[in-house]
């Protein structure tokens, strides 16, 4: 039995300000930093979107080059999986950093769903879209990824985009190894339960690689849960801002370190980059 864990760590994501947590990296430098933090606390795989020097989202691609520099001055032998999602941009500025940088991995949505984020106190909803992927997208997308040679690590928020890597499959144009992340509890998405994941993992085609992404506090439930079955995990500020005892994560590193330690406390151990690299078959990059 393979009892190796690959941990990934999602840097900044878009939606986070250091209003809700200090922590939140924007400029390249500070992306970079965040990177080795996580990297020296047991990470593999770096994932990451790029923000202006003010936070902002930020599509250029002279943007993510300068993050793309920084990050591997720190973290030469890191795997980097860069995103791809965004609502309101053009095919080609969502593909564009993905041409010019070729990273290991990006960010392949699978399926379109509502997008928001609720309330409770309010009785009222936030960032409400409709965050669209239909299959021309995809398609697109994933033949720019097999062009750049960069490996499409598929973002399922429901069962059904499981199920729409299939045709892609049987087109040839998604090719084994295949790389599945499960993001639970996303409002519009497949809420965060042991009983979901488990349904999740099991429609997944044979021989698929797969973590799980759980969004918000909830997630270190889904990261025990994942951990059990033999998955492989992701944390991070984009994720979830809060440590397992409800405290504020001061930086990814702090989210890593302790997905480290209960990686060890359940019988496993973190892969080093390098036993990732091998378990998922990513060839290591000359620059």
């Amino acid at each position: 039995m393979n009892n190796k864990i690959i941990i990934s760590a999602a840097l900044t994501g878009v939606l986070a300000t250091r209003q809700q947590c200090p922590g939140i990296p924007y400029t390249p430098e500070e992306i970079a930093k965040e990177g080795k933090r996580a990297i020296d606390a047991g990470a593999s795989i770096l994932h990451i979107h790029a923000r202006q020097d003010n936070g902002m989202p930020a599509y250029d691609v002279e943007t993510y080059r300068r993050i793309d520099e920084e990050v591997k001055k720190l973290c030469p032998e890191a795997i980097i999986n860069y995103s791809t999602g965004a609502i309101g941009i053009s095919q080609e500025e969502r593909i564009h950093q993905i041409d010019a940088l070729q990273p290991d991995m990006a960010a392949l949505n699978m399926g379109s769903m509502n997008y928001a984020i609720y309330s409770a106190k309010h009785k009222q909803f936030y960032h409400d879209h409709v965050f669209a992927n239909p299959f021309k997208d995809i398609q697109f997308f994933l033949e720019r990824m097999n062009k750049a040679g960069t490996r499409p690590e598929m973002e399922c928020f429901d069962t059904g985009h499981i199920h729409n890597a299939r045709p892609l499959i049987d087109m040839g144009i998604l090719e084994p190894p295949f790389q599945f992340s499960l993001i639970m509890g996303v409002l519009g998405g497949i809420p965060a339960t042991t009983q979901n994941l488990v349904h999740q993992v099991s429609q997944l085609p044979e021989g698929s690689h797969w973590q799980v992404i759980g969004i918000g506090k909830k997630q270190w439930r889904m990261v025990a849960a994942a951990i059990t079955m033999g998955g492989n995990i992701r944390v991070g500020l984009e994720d979830n801002l809060y440590m397992p005892n409800g405290d504020m994560a001061s930086s990814n590193g702090d989210l890593v370190k302790e997905a480290t330690t209960l990686v060890r406390t359940l019988g496993y151990e973190p892969t080093s980059v390098h036993e990732a690299r091998e378990i998922l078959k990513l060839p290591v990059k000359q620059d």
